[in-house]
Parts: C-alpha cells; structure tokens; sequence
C-alpha cells in the first residue's frame, strides 16, 4: 500500500505548501490553507477515460512545423448567434470552455437552453447539482427542446467517462466542475486537487476524441472563478456571465479565448420561457418617451467590438445636509467626481454644494472613457434644467483641461447612431484627422473645449 501524502493547499489562489501557514504568500489571503491527500491510487491517469484509449498509446515524436499538416476544423454552430459571436464563429472541436458567474445569474439555464437547441448532436448534460426531476422542469420552461439531449446526474468522474464511453456524446456540458470527484484524489469535491484533478481529466478527453466540453464554474465573493487560477489556464475560452438579477438583462463577455476575439459579447433577456438573445440592444437601452426631460443625454460606447447607444441619467439639487452627496449606478464613481471638478474649475460650475446623482440606464456597467462628454451634458442639463434634444448623442472623453479628447472606433459609432435615427452627435475635433465623415447623413458637431459644447447646447 502506498504511502499517504499530503500537502497544504490556498483554497483562494492554489499555491501549494509543505506546511500550514496563516497567510498565503502568493495572494495575501489569510486563513485559506487547508490539508489535502494528494497521494494518488496505483491506476494510471490515462485510464481515467476509455474513449480513445488507443490514441494515448502513440508516443509523439518531434516534427518540423513546415511538416505539420493543418486542416481548418468546422465550427459547430448553434442557433444562439450570441453565443456563436462570443465564441468566435461557432463550437471550436475538442475546446474546452468554462463559464462562470453569481449564484441565480442564469448559466444553467443557458447551457441547458443551448444543449436542447443543438438537434442532430448528441448533447450529454452532467449536473452535479440538481436531479433530474428539477432539470425536466426547467427544459419544460424552455422553448427549444429536442430528443437529443441525455441528462445524467452524477459527480464521479470515472462513472462519468463510463457513460462516455457508452452514449458518445458529441459535446458535454459539466454543471458545476466544483462538484465533481475522482477517485485518483482523497481530497474532498471542490478543494484544489480535485478541482485541477478532474479538469485535468476532462481536458484530455476533449482533446484526444474531439469531443467540445461546457464547464460551468462557481465564483467567489470578489467575483473571481473560484478555485486555482491554473483552471483558467487549462481550458481554451472563459465566458463570465453577468449582469443584476433584479434587471432582465444579462451580458456574456469572453475574458480568454484561443480561438477568437476578447472583445466580444452577447446580450440576452431573461424571461420566463428563458433567456431571449438581443440583436439591436441600443433600442431597448434608450427609454421611449414623449416628453422632454433634464438630465437626460444619450452615449454612444462599445462594448466590446459592438457600439451600444445608452441612456445616461443625472439628478442634480441643492445639498441641504450638509457633505453633497454622490452617487453613481453602473458609472465609476472616482471618475464622476473628477468630471465634476472639471466642470466646476475649467466650466466655471458651481456645483461643489449640489448632490449629484449619475444612473446608466439598463443596468449596465460602462468603463468606457468616450461617455464623459454623455456624462457631463447630463449633469449640466439637470443643473441648468434644459433639456438634451431627444435626436442628439454624444462620443468623446473628457480630459483634465476641459478639453474634448478623440476615442476609438468613433465610425462604428456615428454608424450606429444614425441607423437608430439620430440627427445630431457631438464628437471631438481630433476624430476628424483620417476619417471621411461625408459618407454620414447625421449632422456631425466636432468641438475641441468643453465650453463649446455647452454653449452649443443650452446657448
């Protein structure tokens, strides 16, 4: 009988010691080592899984790289064109994705939605979490169904592959990798071990039979992926799902990816037949309605390689307790108060005794820097109470000086503008440099100071 071995493992980061230690060297967490059997039984890991076995017994030699013969492999594509965006055009063959977000958020829903829309591919549905009663009535919500799906409820990875084995499935679906085990590891489901154990054993299955495999993944309070950040490395592409469940709309942004682009990201509602895919969500961002009101301007910003037309709203009245307070919802609140004191010193605004309030409209969370021009005509707008025509929009950053600085990609968004029907955008004068905006039918209003915007706007 071998020897137990046991090492000490941090269950934020995954760093490993011979010994335990209150606080972790490599993430600075305090209390996260705990005491895992790392010592493995005499059965080799490449018996982990059967399909394919033959394959592992080929020994790989060296080769040139100009002798290596490379086919491009069809993508699989769904019928989720946001997830197909996501991902880069399509399934990669043998990728291995993980997915991750809150708790309640909807990544079982999604996966278990795109698992019963893939009809003519056998889709097996591995749930570690829930039985398969609790799973039927979910897919009865959910309106894409189809005879192809198999669903297993079990958490050991060796019964698992025994099933593999058998139905050989053409993509597989994890749900979560936090709750499965193998047999090669003593350590309990969801510590360290056996999250890098059981990934590792699911990553050589992908690889070697061709098979795509869906991981869905916890996250922690910070909201990083829980577990070794060696899971990351691991697989092929990282989809985090986000969004407020108290609003309907959710974002699926890829954060790594080997086979497309970082930059994407997909849009869906949540309902209660399940989650609706958003082609143009710059309609349903702006709210319709008739009346004109202060405060309110529109921001033309990427997400991603998409442009997205927002609705920034401000609220601006006196202080009367005191400190003026401000807040900002789906906006940074360090760079609301420099654009506030842009406004009071270079502006000449007196806004250092009035509360301001900052809401991007939707629920969403911008980073991008080409809404501060959005952003101050808003809070001007509500301070001055004159209201932003409803057919104007703005693009462009607001630096220290007051000065209107270029953004990026700012073709893709006057073209966005103008196919939702508006007359006007205010941009910076530097955008002009290398960009024929006679091609646009929308009145473009180029400015280099942030006076000269104003005093287009309110006079």
């Amino acid at each position: 009988m071998a020897k137990i071995k046991t090492s000490y493992f941090c269950q934020n980061c995954g760093a490993q010691s011979a010994k335990w230690i209150g606080k972790c060297p490599a993430c600075g967490e305090w209390n996260t080592y705990v005491e895992e059997v790392v010592q493995r039984e005499e059965i080799t890991p490449t018996s982990a899984w059967k399909v394919g076995s033959s394959s592992a017994q080929v020994s790989n030699k060296p080769k040139p790289i100009a002798d290596i013969s490379y086919q491009e492999q069809h993508r699989i594509m769904t019928q989720d064109q946001e997830l197909n965006r996501v991902l880069g055009g399509g399934i990669v063959p043998g990728s291995m994705v993980l997915i991750g977000g809150e708790p309640g958020i909807g990544k079982s829903t999604l996966m278990l939605q795109i698992a019963l829309s893939l009809s003519g591919l056998r889709v097996l549905y591995v749930s570690g979490e829930e039985s398969e009663q609790q799973i039927k009535m979910r897919a009865e919500r959910l309106i894409a169904q189809t005879s192809d799906c198999f669903i297993l409820t079990e958490t050991g990875t060796q019964n698992i592959f025994k099933q593999i084995e058998q139905l050989r499935p053409q993509v597989l679906v994890i749900d979560s990798i936090q709750t499965l085990h193998s047999s090669f590891i003593e350590a309990g489901a969801g510590s360290v071990s056996q999250v890098r154990e059981c990934t590792a054993e699911l990553l050589k299955f992908a690889k070697e039979s061709g098979t795509p495999v869906f991981l869905i993944g916890h996250i922690t309070k910070e909201g990083n992926l829980a577990g070794p950040k060696i899971l990351e490395h691991m697989v092929d592409t990282v989809l985090t799902f986000e969004g407020d469940r108290h609003m309907t709309y959710r974002i699926l942004r890829t954060t790594k990816n080997r086979f497309g682009s970082t930059s994407e990201l997909g849009i869906y509602e949540m309902l209660g037949s399940g989650l609706r895919e958003v082609s143009n969500p710059s309609e349903i961002l702006i709210s319709q309605r008739e009346d004109a009101f202060s405060g309110i301007s529109i921001g033309a910003t990427l997400e991603g390689n998409r442009p997205l037309l927002i609705e920034v709203q401000s609220l601006v009245s006196p202080a009367t307790y005191g400190t003026p307070q401000r807040t900002s919802t789906g906006f940074d609140a360090k760079r609301l108060n420099m654009l506030l004191a842009v406004l009071e010193k270079r502006g000449g605004y007196k806004l250092g005794t009035q509360d301001v309030f900052l809401n991007i409209a939707g629920g969403l969370k911008v980073e991008d820097p080409a809404l501060d021009l959005a952003v101050c005509a808003s809070i001007l707008s509500s301070f001055e109470d004159m209201a932003i025509p409803s057919t104007s929009c703005f693009a462009a950053e607001v630096g220290l000086g007051g000065e209107i600085r270029a953004v990026n990609r700012v073709e893709n968004r006057i073209s966005e503008a103008e196919k939702l029907g508006f007359k006007d955008i205010y941009i910076s004068k530097y955008n002009k440099k290398g960009v024929d905006f006679s091609k646009f039918s929308i009145n473009i209003h180029p400015f280099g100071r942030l006076e000269d915007v104003f005093s287009s706007l309110f006079g």
